[in-house]
């Protein structure tokens, strides 16, 4: 019994084995082979200062002061600062890497892998997309192929090309986890769809290619999500229709310009969805828009949810950005928006992301209304602010464990509700009140006002 239990033991293994085998694929060398002339391995150096509170304090501190016996500031102290970093080589000398690599880099070099060196000069950088272009001269400069990540699907295997922790030239693979990644790091990231892959990427992998199987590149590896500094599994890379985009406008134009809304967006959940008459929560929500800007020129309202940009569906709040910052400022384009419980069409002529990063610039009777959990008073001259809304009312406190907790704050104002497609203009703390006992428990409310001068729109149940 025990030997027939073996036998099935060893053909499972076996045949996982010759499984596991199958899937994996089997041109890699070539690929690399073929690929990795055009990667190289750059080193920055920068000078940093050094700041020293004391100087002389040994000799002060062993009783031979200088001057009147008590410590002098000392002048700063500089040292060499070396960062490592990948990147390949995609037409005629240029190059893509990083920006974070050779952020305030005062000498790059970039190392081939047949040994020659050169010194490289910057032609442009691009701290939003985390991009930077930078060019050497020389002669017979190998290149990469340039693939399509648009066309990219999640469980594609890919093949990264880099220098993790100065091991130049080192390879590793995977597959695609994910695609249209958000994440911000140091504001960096923010208009980038980001591919994720679970491929090991480490510190000096950062601006190196990732590959298809083709032996085209797909992506830029540019960050990676660790507690330990080291990977964990989570890497994510700049797509390269996103970095050819950013590269081309370097190079002919010398900077990047993206399309501007002037909005905010959040996301629409369950409950939003329900109080809006959506029939499932997708879109980008907006929650404010700026005065005098592209969304406020065509219409934009706090409230209504954007579901499709320029022919391209937008699934979360998050997805906006990514397709708004790809196109050009002065480009007329269409959206998709729901509205009281209907699409209707917008046309929109973008404006120009402002290149300063300036941030966003948006556009006494006390009653408890039990259905939520909330204690308002009207709106008056003590409590209010010159730049508060004329109308609403003014949160003093939120019930713990109510449905308005968590969703609203101390301070907030309340100044419209919206529930199936209707809206509700809140005057006062009574028509507040008298409007709240007219909605069924477990009705969903899109509660509307303004939180440090932000208009702010959450879902709240009725209880």
């Amino acid at each position: 019994m025990n030997l027939y239990k073996n036998k099935i033991a060893l053909l499972f293994v076996l045949g996982f084995s010759s499984f596991i085998n199958a899937a994996l694929p089997s041109n890699i060398s070539e690929l690399v082979e073929a690929s990795a002339p055009a990667v190289v391995n750059i080193t920055s150096r920068k000078e940093v200062k050094m700041q020293n509170s004391l100087r002389g304090f040994d000799e002060w501190l062993f009783g031979i002061p200088r001057g009147r016996g008590f410590p002098q500031p000392q002048q700063p102290e500089t040292r060499e600062a070396v960062a490592y970093g990948s990147g390949f080589i995609f037409k005629d000398g240029y190059l893509l890497t990083n920006f974070h690599v050779v952020d305030e880099a005062e000498e790059i070099t970039v190392s081939l892998s047949d040994r020659r060196e050169f010194s490289a000069e910057v032609v442009g950088i691009d701290p939003l997309s985390d991009l930077a272009v930078l060019k050497i001269k020389g002669k017979n400069l190998p290149k990469v192929s340039i693939g399509d990540s648009e066309n990219l699907k999640v469980g594609d295997w890919v093949v990264a090309i880099g220098s993790p922790f100065s091991f130049d030239f080192s390879v590793t693979a995977g597959i695609v986890s994910a695609k249209g990644r958000s994440i911000q790091n140091q504001n960096i990231g923010n208009y980038v769809p980001f591919i994720q892959t679970d491929v090991a990427i480490n510190p000096g992998n950062s601006g190196g290619p990732l590959f298809d199987l083709d032996g085209r590149v797909v992506g830029i590896n540019s960050q990676i999500y660790s507690r330990s500094g080291g990977y964990q599994g989570l890497a994510f890379a700049i797509p390269i229709d996103v970095a050819m985009e950013v590269a081309s406008q370097i190079i002919e134009e010398g900077s990047v310009a993206r399309g501007y809304l002037g909005v905010r967006v959040g996301e629409v959940d369950n409950d939003l969805a329900e109080a809006l008459s959506m029939e499932k929560p997708y879109g980008a929500l907006i929650t404010d828009v700026e005065k005098g800007e592209s969304g406020d020129d065509a219409g934009l309202q706090a409230g209504d949810v954007i579901i499709e940009f320029n022919g391209k569906e937008i699934k979360f709040g998050s997805d906006l950005p990514h397709v708004v910052g790809r196109i050009q400022p002065k480009t007329k384009v269409h959206a998709k928006v729901f509205r009281d419980g209907k699409n209707i069409n917008l046309k929109f002529v973008l404006g120009e992301l402002p290149a300063d990063e300036r941030t966003f610039i948006p556009a006494k009777t006390e009653i408890s209304t039990d259905p939520l959990g909330l204690k308002i008073e009207d709106l008056s001259e003590e409590n209010s602010r010159p730049s508060d809304p004329e109308n609403g009312v003014l949160v003093l406190r939120v019930n713990n464990g109510s449905p308005a907790y968590g969703k609203l704050t101390r301070g907030d104002i309340i100044t419209e509700v919206r529930s199936q497609g209707k809206r509700y203009s809140i005057e006062d703390a009574e028509s507040f009140e008298e409007l709240i006992k007219t909605f069924d428990e477990g009705n969903k409310l899109a509660i509307v006002g303004r939180r440090d001068n932000n208009t702010f729109i959450v879902a709240v149940t009725v209880d």
